[in-house]
């Protein structure tokens, strides 16, 4: 005879499903699109607009980054004039003593000392 274990496990399942109304179906997908698509919308504008913000950000921050690079090398050329006038008062220091020298052996010429 026929027994538990020799029945298949796929018998009778077919009988189990109802049979889908397409209509049904298709009210439905309506129905869930209709209650999520507004908010996937409202969520595609917002990340749009954040998106554009971030470009302006960018081009802000890049901006700024050039006036800091303005301003080093406005430093660095300040700094370049200072050490400038620094060595030209050493100059300035060295053709005074050098003047100064000249006269002492011009007047030890004028003594008749020899150098």
């Amino acid at each position: 005879g026929i027994g538990p274990s020799d029945a298949s496990p796929d018998e009778g399942v077919v009988e189990d499903v109802p049979l889908i109304d397409e209509k049904a179906v298709e009210q439905l997908t309506e129905g869930l699109i209709s209650h999520y698509l507004p908010d996937l919308q409202r969520s595609k504008s917002a990340l749009q607009e954040l998106t554009q913000n971030q470009v302006v950000l960018l081009e802000t921050l890049e901006q700024e980054i050039a006036k800091f690079k303005e301003c080093n090398s406005i430093l660095d050329i300040n700094a370049l004039f200072s050490e400038a006038k620094h060595y030209h008062n050493k100059l300035v220091n060295i053709r005074n003593e050098m003047m100064m020298l000249h006269e002492k052996t011009s007047k030890l010429k004028v003594s008749g000392i020899n150098i």
